[in-house]
């Protein structure tokens, strides 16, 4: 299935660039890279111009990221990503089992 802005919640955001909008700690604002993994509570961020990896909290920050088949920009609040990736994909399952 294609990620588009509307289902990208229940994708893998592994690998996809991403801008940090807003955060709890200021100091992550702005900071932009590739997403090289995540888990249930942070992501952690490859920032290419500064060659290092940052651990952010998911919950606290909005986030901008860009979705690389379609170039699409997604804004989703770090409450939409919290817990691990894979239970995401259960949630849209267990909703789609139940109608």
């Amino acid at each position: 299935m294609l990620r588009t802005k509307d289902n990208i919640v229940y994708h893998e955001i592994i690998g996809l660039k991403v801008k940090i909008l807003s955060h709890l700690d200021i100091s992550l604002v702005s900071r932009e890279g590739t997403v090289i993994d995540e888990s249930m509570n942070t992501l952690r961020i490859f920032e290419a111009k500064n060659r290092k990896v940052i651990r952010v909290l998911k919950k606290g920050g909005v986030f901008l990221f860009t979705i690389p088949e379609t170039g699409e920009e997604v804004v989703m609040d770090g409450m939409q990503i919290s817990g691990r990736p894979e239970d995401r994909l259960k949630k849209i399952r267990s909703t789609s089992v139940r109608r």
